[in-house]
């Protein structure tokens, strides 16, 4: 395949700070799509927590800095809906009354992709070299189903791994109660919806849970461990890349093994 260039990953606080091997996974797909990815260095937190907070002074200040590390590549991708929606749908909203900066989040939204959209509705990736044994089910998360259309995409490239079988489940489409800060001002509420939507994975019958983000995967895979349930889970990049032979998101690490 013919080398693309000016592709930047932006890698997300979770994937950074909790599990790398998605932002790893992430830069290999990418590669092996024969694109050339950069790590823009000055990147931060893409701000959805002070948005949904309604801290708009400081959410005009980190689109602001997102924006200028990002604005030079023809492409900006993440491994997670949720930030890539706050990009592409939620800066231009925050940055409606400066013309100047407006202009410069609408360039900025036109070229921010979630990796699996990325992957197969602009690079027109039909079928990545992975194998997976074992039976998974697949989970749709608010932000990447609602704000970017993202459903069959994840799950045309699942269905050319080797050994692995989707079972679909049940109201995969229904909120596992993250929702970011929603899980700190509702938790009653919150765990009630990842506890109905654990009963559903448990349901079944699937030795693992994949999803595009971050958030709702440690929410989900909390609770799975909490209550006992025998259910591993990663995130679907981990999979298509063939880097899914370590610990599973929540599971311990081990020793010379990488997360």
């Amino acid at each position: 395949m013919s080398q693309r260039s000016g592709v930047a990953l932006f890698v997300t606080c979770l994937v950074d700070l909790f599990r790398p091997n998605v932002g790893f996974a992430a830069v290999k797909l990418m590669q092996d799509a024969g694109c050339t990815v950069e790590v823009p260095e000055a990147q931060t937190c893409c701000g959805q927590p002070a948005y949904n907070s309604g801290d708009r002074k400081d959410t005009i200040a980190i689109a602001k800095q997102v924006i200028a590390a990002f604005e030079g590549y023809d492409h900006v991708v993440a491994p997670s809906g949720s930030c890539a929606g706050m990009i592409k749908k939620h800066y231009p909203e925050a940055l409606a009354d400066d013309p100047a900066w407006l202009a410069r989040a609408e360039a900025l939204s036109a070229k921010t992709h979630e990796l699996v959209s990325f992957l197969t509705d602009v690079l027109k990736i039909e079928k990545v070299e992975a194998a997976y044994d074992g039976t998974v089910t697949y989970h749709d998360s608010c932000s990447g189903l609602r704000e970017l259309g993202i459903h069959g995409q994840p799950r045309k490239l699942l269905d050319g791994v080797d050994g692995l079988h989707l079972r679909e489940l049940n109201d995969a489409n229904v909120c596992c109660g993250f929702g970011g800060t929603f899980c700190v001002k509702y938790p009653d509420i919150s765990n009630r919806m990842v506890s109905n939507k654990m009963d559903e994975i448990v349901a079944t019958g699937a030795e693992t849970l994949l999803a595009g983000d971050m958030g709702c995967l440690m929410n989900m895979a909390g609770k799975l461990h909490r209550e006992g349930a025998n259910v591993r889970v990663r995130h679907v990049a981990e999979v298509l890349a063939g880097m899914a032979d370590g610990p599973a998101i929540g599971e311990p690490k081990v020793a010379g093994v990488k997360p």
